[in-house]
């Protein structure tokens, strides 16, 4: 059975930066875990949580990691993130089988695409995703190569609506959608697939919107 989130609207006068995103992220809404592991080759699990929350049509998301490795190598906006310490939301907003994949590596670094498969993705604009999507790990913004021994970081993310720029005018609140969570790592030393929302495939693929859960939004 799907799992469901109902997405809590929080209200606050004005536009609060990234850190109160973060602290009333904490305050106001609970967690849930990135635990499953899907496939039994790849059995390493990172401890995983995010928490959700949504204001003046922008999705609040904040993830919370402890590895014993991370890596950091991507800086180009679009550029295979997911070979570093990663988390993603894949989101479905009309819960039409077309869905955008919002990509962030452990120092920010942005990935996002639209479209109703893995080999028909069409790329956000860079220039857009930088004035639109805001982004704050506690790793900093350097890039890196694989630290061992143990670490424990976090990544705040404001997405606006108008960076659902296939569904313009869409109005979160309210919005029945599908989405899925996941943390991997595909260039570490231990590779690792983890998702909120169980995915039923006989190897790791996330691009898999069937197998989505559900986001009620307020």
């Amino acid at each position: 059975m799907d799992k469901t989130i109902i997405v809590k609207e929080i209200k606050f006068e004005g536009n609060p930066d990234i850190q109160q995103v973060s602290k009333l992220l904490d305050t106001n809404t609970e967690s849930h875990a990135v635990d499953l592991v899907n496939w039994e080759r790849f059995s390493y699990q990172p401890k995983v949580s995010f928490k959700i929350a949504h204001w003046n049509n922008n999705i609040w998301l904040k993830y919370e990691v402890v590895e014993d490795n991370i890596l950091a190598e991507k800086t180009q906006t679009n550029d295979y993130v997911s070979k570093d310490s990663c988390v993603e939301f894949f989101f479905d907003p009309l819960g039409d089988g077309s869905y955008y994949n919002f990509e962030f590596n452990c120092i920010g670094t942005t990935h996002l695409a639209y479209g109703p498969q893995r080999k028909k993705r069409q790329f956000s604009n860079p220039d857009d995703i930088h004035k639109q999507i805001q982004v704050q790990s506690s790793l900093g913004s350097q890039p890196f190569a694989e630290k061992k021994g143990g670490h424990q970081w976090e990544i705040t993310i404001i997405i606006p609506a108008e960076s659902l720029a296939h569904n313009p005018q869409i109005q979160l609140k309210g919005l029945s959608s599908r989405a899925n969570f996941y943390k991997c790592g595909d260039a570490t030393s231990e590779k690792h697939y983890l998702s909120w929302n169980p995915v039923h495939t006989k190897k790791p693929d996330f691009h898999r919107p069937e197998f989505f859960g559900k986001l009620i939004f307020e």
